[in-house]
């Protein structure tokens, strides 16, 4: 869906802007023609489209400052941009703003063994941290599906996942440091090589901000050593009720698999179409198991692992007996994303996180939701943690099909917090999920999340349009709510 053409203000300010923007970045590092910013107009997400009115790529942290500086004394709202990859519209542009890109911003700049870190500019795509310790036997564990394509940026901004989080955790269990850039041009150093911090978690609270606080142009990154050994188990079952107990069996066993990856009977469809991995379509829903450790580790848990799936009732059990058959199994779930471009002209990938004892009832759910709209899903799951992507195929050649679509979505969110769950576990708020806030926050959370917004930029300039469905000015939020006629905390100093 593309988004009104700009107003003719807009365009009388484009001029002023691009050409203040050229005379704080290397010739070149500017785009304001009509082409050129077509590359820009949407990200991963899709169904939307919106033309910014420039594009600056920095080279350096120096000149990251200086163009935020620049907007931020004349009110230029600002888009940061790493991969375009963004599944929920977090790097959506603005007409009257600017996308910030960090494309330029991609040297691997220190390899530290001895600490098991490295330090990376932004603009580095996930997978080539791994390609640049692999051979000294060391890897970058976060691997979102897009890691091929991705940045530690957008990573950094979206707190990122992927199959083995279930194990090793998100982007930010595994970011030591950051170099960060605030709307006033100010630079700030938060962490580093150390294990942890003695102040306040501003790592916390900047990884997963989704760009609304500052700009990301430096991160440190734990290494982990490469597994001695590691194993994947494919098991195939019936239906989706028999794999979810199987997911709920493993874990209660005390068994923390790598990574434990499900997908239903048209996902498997799909991505056998594509990959060629040797699922077998016959079955109702697929487990990728995987484990890794010490040799002994990987013996006595892939044997643990397949004796529970038999037991809850598997038609079929496969071990990898190689390397190159693990990334087999693993090919299909990791290119399920593609696999359903190739069936549908259009399909819209959600985002949300329950309880993992509810997978089998949340599956159920989808299934009935599905016949109910007319509209095809298919699903796979980080099912370890309790992720959902559930991907709803659509036309949007068809008329009112992509609203439908959204509506189906939003239930399917709705029914993620209803059994306990939160709206996204990876692909972060943006504009998907932005409407969606209030079904999970009341309104006083959403204040209070704003007001530490309020304390990074108050001016609302960066990424503006994102995670809250109301952004209020930051003078009104410094009241402090009253509840029954009383304020909380008389003692305390006001805002």
């Amino acid at each position: 869906m593309r988004m009104p053409e700009p107003d003719r203000a807009i365009i009388a300010r484009r001029a002023e802007v691009v050409s203040g923007l050229e005379a704080l970045v290397a010739p070149g590092s500017v785009i304001s023609d009509r082409t050129g910013l077509r590359v820009y107009e949407t990200d991963g997400l899709t169904a939307y489209r919106q033309v910014p009115m420039a594009v600056v790529l920095p080279a350096n942290t120096d000149e990251v400052s200086t163009v935020l500086r620049f907007c931020h004394d004349r009110g230029i709202k600002v888009v940061p941009r790493g991969g375009g990859t963004s599944l929920s519209g977090g790097a959506l542009p603005l007409a009257d703003g600017i996308v910030l890109s960090a494309a330029k911003l991609n040297r691997v700049l220190e390899i530290d063994l001895a600490n098991q870190c490295a330090v990376v500019q932004p603009g580095v795509t996930n997978l080539a941290i791994t390609d640049a310790v692999s051979d000294a036997g060391y890897y970058y564990a976060p691997d979102p599906s897009s890691q091929i394509a991705c940045t530690i940026g957008g990573n950094v901004a979206e707190n990122a996942g992927g199959v083995h989080c279930l194990k090793y955790g998100l982007t930010t269990n595994n970011l030591l440091g950051l170099e960060a850039v605030l709307i006033t041009g100010e630079v700030i150093r938060i962490g580093g090589k150390h294990f942890d911090s003695e102040a306040y978690d501003l790592l916390g609270i900047i990884t997963g901000s989704e760009g609304l606080l500052c700009v990301v142009t430096e991160a440190t990154v734990r290494l982990l050593r490469k597994p001695q050994a590691v194993q994947a188990v494919l098991a195939a079952f019936p239906d989706n009720t028999q794999a979810g107990d199987c997911v709920a069996r493993i874990i209660g066993a005390g068994l923390i698999p790598a990574g434990m990856e499900m997908m239903d009977g048209p996902a498997i469809a799909a991505a056998e179409a594509f990959c060629h991995a040797g699922y077998p379509l016959d079955a109702g829903a697929l487990l990728i198991v995987e484990v890794d450790g010490s040799a002994q580790d990987v013996l006595v848990g892939i044997a643990r692992v397949k004796e529970i799936a038999t037991a809850c009732g598997a038609t079929e059990v496969r071990a990898s007996r190689s390397e190159d058959e693990r990334l087999v199994f693993w090919s299909g779930r990791k290119n399920a994303f593609p696999a359903i471009g190739r069936i549908s002209p259009d399909y819209y990938v959600m985002d949300g996180t329950i309880p993992r004892r509810r997978l089998s009832e949340m599956l159920r759910l989808i299934s009935e939701l599905s016949a109910q709209s007319g509209l095809r899903i298919a699903n796979v799951f980080h099912a370890g943690d309790g992720n959902l992507h559930p991907m709803i195929m659509y036309d949007s050649a068809v008329p009112g099909e992509l609203e439908r679509t959204e509506a189906l979505g939003a239930e399917i969110l709705k029914a993620c917090v209803r059994m306990g769950g939160v709206l996204t576990g990876e692909h972060g708020v943006g504009i998907e999920k932005r409407d969606l806030m209030d079904v999970m926050f009341d309104a006083v959370d959403l204040d209070h999340q704003q007001r530490l917004k309020c304390a990074f930029d108050a001016d609302g300039l960066l990424n503006p349009g994102k995670v809250f469905p109301v952004l209020h000015r930051c003078a009104e939020l410094g009241r402090l709510h009253v509840h029954h006629g009383q304020v909380p905390f008389p003692d305390l100093p006001r805002f």
